[in-house]
């Protein structure tokens, strides 16, 4: 299926397994006061699923017409369609927390979840709370999404089992992601390596291992085989996808990310990149990067100038090998699993190299 064919069957269907989810019974009812702002909350939702690249739910499809064979039916495939939204409703619920916790304001370009509702409330208190709850409401939507479609397919159980671990270790991955801000930085190889396990646990784990594990136990493949398949050639490809996200954060652009360029500098957050500056940087520059990591804020002076010493110090060409070596792990894999070399095994090869642009 070409990619604008696939854009144009998942799109559509999140918004419209959203609505259904969020909908109310009849029998319930909202007072007329509070009406208006969860209306506010239902449309967010769908401004925020809006966009993407969709690359999760395209991954899941492919894996799954690889597993099949291309031979599953209308109703099973429909099926799996749906189980794929349901892993892109659970990541616009991951990235409206996430940009609460990061304070972002921006999202795809427009304004994030918790800033907008902010906006038609005219409370940054209330815009925030609602915009907890709206993630809330996301992941729970989620699970009704993959419960559903599981009904349609083989290891119905699994599915749910594996959706639902999928959810716990994205949670923990999160717990990480903030335990890592507080690691010191003194030690760059320390510093790297919990950067990374932090990408195992918050990114690989739904962004390319469960998509993967989901479409093989939807077409009837062993949870265990299907499990270590997944991590084979998920968890390398998830690692190369973040640091390649990371590594756009400061040679990329704000209209190709929809973010502000070294919004991770400014954050002062713990990456891959900046243990490598530190490893690679002389003493002096060192001094200079802990300074600026160490500071209460980072202006665009200071970021500007810690884009340069990513780049000077060869932490950038550094990334850049990281993430072709983590590739160079995944294809191994994904060889091992498209032994043949039919339509479906290209295709399913294709969908993983869309998350290493870089490589």
């Amino acid at each position: 299926m070409s990619v604008a064919a696939e854009m144009t069957s998942i799109e559509p269907r999140i918004a419209e397994l959203i609505r259904h989810s969020m909908a109310l019974r009849e029998t319930d009812g909202v007072a007329g006061p509070c009406a208006g702002v969860l209306r506010d909350v239902v449309s967010q939702a769908l401004t925020s699923s809006e966009g993407g690249k969709r690359l999760r739910a395209r991954l899941a499809l492919a894996a799954f017409d690889q597993a099949t064979h291309g031979d599953a039916s209308d109703e099973r495939r429909a099926g799996m369609l749906d189980l794929a939204c349901a892993i892109e409703v659970f990541q616009t619920a991951a990235l409206v927390h996430d940009d609460i916790i990061d304070e972002s304001d921006l999202r795809r370009g427009k304004p994030s979840a918790h800033r907008a509702l902010s906006q038609a409330t005219h409370s940054d208190a209330i815009g925030r709370g609602l915009g907890i709850m709206l993630g809330d409401l996301l992941a729970t939507a989620s699970v009704d999404i993959a419960d559903d479609a599981s009904r349609r397919l083989a290891s119905s159980d699994g599915i749910v089992a594996a959706f639902l671990n999928m959810h716990k270790e994205v949670e923990v991955g999160q717990v990480l992601d903030l335990a890592v801000e507080l690691a010191p930085l003194d030690d760059p190889a320390a510093l790297a390596d919990a950067s990374l396990n932090v990408f195992r646990w918050k990114t690989a784990s739904y962004t390319t291992i469960a998509p993967i594990e989901l479409a093989l136990l939807a077409a009837g493949h062993d949870p265990d085989e299907s499990r270590r398949t997944a991590l084979a050639i998920g968890r390398p490809l998830g690692l190369a996808f973040q640091l390649a996200d990371d590594l756009l954060d400061v040679v990329g652009s704000s209209s190709r990310t929809g973010k502000p360029v070294g919004g991770d500098i400014r954050e002062g957050k713990r990456t891959v990149l900046l243990a490598d500056a530190l490893d690679m940087a002389s003493p002096a520059e060192r001094d200079e990067l802990v300074d600026a990591f160490s500071a209460p804020s980072r202006g665009d002076d200071r970021v500007g100038r810690v884009i340069a010493l990513f780049e000077s110090t060869g932490a950038v060409a550094r990334s850049r090998e990281r993430i072709a070596a983590l590739w160079d792990e995944s294809r191994a894999a994904i060889a091992g699993t498209c032994a043949g070399d039919a339509p479906e095994d290209r295709a399913f090869a294709e969908a993983c190299a869309r998350f290493v642009p870089l490589a």
